[in-house]
């Protein structure tokens, strides 16, 4: 069976429920104020499209001026190769004799492909799988506060560089982070201290890559970074606005869903639930913002439930069979929750794209 996807020209309320809906002039005005933001302040811009894993959008911020994608895993990189995307950054560890092959692979038909790499463990299986015909170019990645992956000092930062430069199937592109917000001095000091030292053992640094949505504004900050990743900013969400990252009207995805209980006075149950709306909750303590009703909190979630919580609900809350607009906490994680993103202008559907990369999580 076919699923009904709406037709260019249905309007919102008819959009089959719960359902990610995204605004065609708020998305078109993010991606082109990032741009012009790094234009301004000379530096390339690599979107990360784990936000959004949508072809159509990735072409969009391309054209726009982004100088490749960043993606997060070999799966997703295969599927915007198979769209055509010459320039692609994986930025995660890559290791086991079968994910090494399918880099292989991606790599003879990708033009500008890199990777990452934060461990002499990982740089010895990317050299024994690539030879000195065609090198692969790895980045090092560092550890500037985010405390997640990346090598600790510059100092080693600099000694897995030699490594990586001593390889002939190799080819050290750069260095690579994902800091911690608000950590600009501190990539800053990462950067440029590494590069002194990669400068006095004859390696030059041509990428230094920093990252982040949440700094996005702030990249001019770390004056040595050469580019910058981002994906949220995209379609922005709860947890942006709450960071003062974005303004509401900068808000371009929404999720859809039905009211399809109101089983006590206090307490309404809408169609959308974990498996829409996932329940990352970002340090908030609901599950979501139901837009035009302040004090409306989605207090639990089960997979096809959403129960709201009206006590504090200021105003009327919509009856049964009415639809609501729902602010993610997580933008990112509910692309990768449906096949297909609606998009909109003026309440009214004007396509439906494939989310290709869904899933692609190895």
């Amino acid at each position: 069976m076919t699923y009904p996807w709406p037709d260019a020209g249905t309007p919102l309320e008819d959009v089959p429920t719960p359902m990610p809906v995204v605004d065609e002039d708020r998305l078109a005005a993010n991606i082109a104020r990032a741009q012009a933001y790094f234009d301004g302040h000379g530096k390339a811009f690599r979107p990360h499209i784990k936000t959004h894993k949508i072809i159509a959008v990735a072409e969009a911020q391309r054209a726009a001026g982004a100088v490749g994608l960043n993606c997060q895993k070999i799966s997703e990189a295969e599927v915007f190769a198979d769209a055509g995307f010459e320039d692609i950054l994986i930025t995660y560890n890559i290791l086991g004799a079968a994910k090494l092959r399918r880099l292989r692979a991606l790599h003879d038909r990708v033009p500008r492909l890199a990777v990452v790499a934060d461990s002499a463990a990982t740089v010895d299986g990317l050299a024994g799988a690539f030879d000195a015909a065609r090198p692969l170019t790895v980045l090092v990645e560092c550890d500037t506060g985010g405390r997640r992956c990346g090598v600790q000092t510059p100092e080693a930062a600099t000694d897995l560089a030699v490594r990586i430069a001593a390889a002939p199937a190799l080819r050290f592109g750069g260095i690579l982070t994902y800091p911690a917000t608000g950590g600009a001095s501190a990539v800053e000091a990462f950067i440029a201290g590494t590069m002194t030292l990669l400068a006095a053992r004859g390696l030059d640094c041509p990428v230094r890559s920093s990252g982040g949505s949440p700094d996005l504004w702030k990249a001019h900050l770390v004056p040595s970074a050469t580019e910058h990743r981002a994906g949220t900013y995209i379609y922005n969400d709860r947890s942006m606005v709450r960071a003062g990252h974005c303004k509401r009207q900068d808000l371009a995805m929404h999720i859809l869903a039905t009211v399809v209980s109101r089983p006590a006075e206090d307490r309404a149950v809408l169609d959308a639930g974990s498996k829409a709306l996932t329940s990352d909750l970002l340090g908030f303590a609901d599950y979501g913002e139901i837009e035009g009703h302040e004090g409306a909190r989605i207090v639990s979630l089960s997979e096809e439930h959403a129960v709201v919580d009206l006590k504090d609900c200021r105003g009327a809350f919509p009856a049964i069979g009415s639809v609501v607009h729902i602010v993610p906490n997580h933008t990112c994680v509910v692309s990768n929750l449906f096949d297909r993103m609606v998009f909109h202008r003026g309440g009214v559907v004007t396509r439906v794209e494939e989310v290709a990369a869904r899933g692609t999580v190895w």
